[in-house]
């Protein structure tokens, strides 16, 4: 679909009809314009991807919607080439003549530079030199930058930091960045070590508490860190490894999968927020956008079955990139 958005013309004809017919209604601020893309094995995409960005801004442009509604990408996390320690952030060579030209991009239009985190995956691979406190945000000793001598308390903060010291390496400063997927798989395989109920529940638990309170990574601990869960719902018919058919909060026929405390976390005059749902284009044409959905830790089946419409608190989950998300 992206070479079908070098054409104007076709950009416009799909916000027109993905889009505009949904806002004011559907709370939309953000539409990733594939997923990955500048690390996906078919390589002839990234010449696509720019000007199908900039193509869907100016039909949003035209529209009247680019002044809350932003263009930008979701990225791997292996489209940086050293991420450790944070300050050492740096983009792959091969990738760095277009990602100079979105990056320039997402300044002139102050669009985020969105990034699928996932602490998980460190951890599975190097149990034995990844403090499991350290990736599920509890109490530990953390690590400091030896160059800037910023503290980490998490892995999450450190992925995302380096990514901002990678787009500064590029020569800008002041793009925002945001995660726009994380999360913990509840179950896996054998040798998908740390895919367990107990972890993926401590994991978004503490996400949604930072995110009540408004934190920033140490590098930018004035500038509020916003982060999209992944995924409302277990996919039961994923393929690939168990872990990937269980990020859910909640399985396929609604009921809970594990308790995050939503509502221990919010307030009762907080019940009523909604947070911005995102549009993700895809070549699948069964991909659709996702709206804001909040959770109620009391919920039952039947309770879930008759409030999915209650409003999402602190973050949006991001159901709509699981057909696109990794190549499983």
């Amino acid at each position: 679909m992206l070479a079908s958005l070098i054409d104007p013309q076709q950009a416009l004809q799909w916000v027109s009809t993905r889009i505009q017919p949904y806002v004011p209604a559907t709370r939309i601020t953000g539409i990733s314009v594939g997923n990955e893309v500048f690390t996906d094995d078919d390589t002839a995409l990234l010449a696509y991807l720019v000007p199908a960005v900039v193509n869907i801004h100016g039909a949003l442009a035209q529209l009247g919607l680019d002044g809350y509604i932003k263009v930008s990408t979701s990225n791997s996390l292996a489209v940086l080439s050293e991420s450790f320690p944070p300050s050492a952030g740096t983009f792959n060579t091969e990738v760095s003549g277009v990602m100079s030209q979105f990056l320039h991009f997402l300044s002139s239009t102050e669009s985020p530079f969105w990034i699928n985190a996932y602490p998980y995956f460190a951890y599975k691979d190097k149990p034995d030199d990844v403090p499991l406190d350290y990736v599920l945000f509890k109490p530990n000793s953390g690590m400091d930058d030896p160059f800037t001598k910023l503290h980490y308390d998490n892995m999450l903060y450190a992925q995302v930091d380096a990514v901002i010291f990678a787009i500064a390496r590029m020569g800008f400063n002041g793009v925002e960045v945001r995660v726009s997927e994380t999360g913990w798989p509840s179950k896996g395989d054998s040798d998908e070590v740390g895919a367990t109920l107990e972890n993926a529940a401590a994991y978004n638990k503490n996400i949604l508490r930072r995110q009540m309170n408004n934190e920033g990574t140490p590098l930018r601990p004035n500038m509020r860190l916003e982060v999209y869960l992944f995924a409302l719902f277990n996919e039961d018919l994923k393929p690939g490894p168990t872990s990937e058919r269980n990020y859910g909060l909640f399985q396929p026929d609604c009921t809970m999968a594990y308790n995050v405390g939503l509502s221990a976390l919010s307030s009762p005059s907080s019940s009523t927020l909604s947070n911005p749902s995102s549009s993700t284009l895809s070549s699948d044409p069964s991909s659709t956008s996702s709206a804001s959905i909040s959770l109620a830790s009391s919920a039952t089946k039947d309770a879930n079955t008759e409030s999915l419409a209650v409003y999402w608190m602190v973050v949006c989950l991001l159901t709509f990139q699981v057909l696109i998300r990794r190549a499983y």
